[in-house]
């Protein structure tokens, strides 16, 4: 009996057919009608919106709003928040600016107050020194009344009377003048006079001094009254 030899290494095998006795099928070729069918039967038929079924009075049934938690709905609650933050920046932005208006009118009126009050200080204290220089005016009238002054003296006299009218004294008070109570004070009176139609000063004893509209001293005078028709 002969062996068979084993086949050599990397020879090729025959085929091999199916067993003897069995039924020959051919494999399903691909793109067959067996395919397409199996595929469609694993797929599942859902309806377009176009397909969609009908209610009973034959409208389609209207579309589902959106729900609460759906990027729609937070849009519009962001929406609805950040015009409450204008709405509150804008009030704070209204409260702050009429702050700050009234801290202007109130420093506005602090300032005018002080500015006023350091007006009248120094307005007070320059009739305070002044007033008391009013006599010296006085002692250098009287020397005058008696004759020239000594050259020296009168130069003291007119330095003095120049410095006192840059600092805001003014004199006034002259024979002739209307007598103002307010402004004169009559020591006597000497008669009538027919030149007159008012109570006039007719001698000036003493000549009179005022600051700004402050009478320092009225002049001390003697009137005359308009005579009797």
């Amino acid at each position: 009996m002969t062996k068979k030899q084993p086949p050599e290494a990397g020879a090729e095998r025959p085929p091999q057919g199916p067993p003897e006795g069995e039924p020959v099928t051919a494999p399903p070729t691909a793109g067959s009608f067996g395919d397409a069918a199996g595929e469609m039967s694993d797929e599942t038929f859902e309806p377009s919106e176009a397909e969609a079924p009908l209610d009973a009075g034959g409208t389609p049934p209207a579309a589902a709003e959106p729900a609460a938690d759906s990027p729609d709905a937070a849009s519009a609650d962001g929406l609805l928040d950040e015009a409450d933050l204008v709405a509150e920046a804008r009030q704070a932005l209204a409260e702050r600016t009429a702050d700050l208006q009234r801290l202007q009118a109130e420093y506005l009126n602090y300032k005018r107050r002080v500015d006023r009050d350091r007006e009248l200080v120094r307005e007070n204290a320059t009739y305070a020194a002044l007033a008391p220089i009013v006599e010296v005016l006085d002692t250098i009238d009287r020397a005058r009344e008696h004759g020239d002054l000594d050259p020296g003296f009168q130069a003291v006299a007119d330095q003095l009377e120049r410095v006192v009218g840059q600092a805001g004294l003014v004199r006034f008070g002259a024979p002739g003048d209307p007598f103002d109570p307010q402004l004169h004070e009559a020591l006597s009176h000497i008669g009538e006079d027919p030149e007159v139609e008012v109570t006039t000063a007719k001698v000036v004893a003493k000549a009179g001094y005022r600051f700004g509209d402050r009478v320092v001293r009225a002049a001390q005078v003697l009137v005359v009254d308009p005579a009797d028709d």
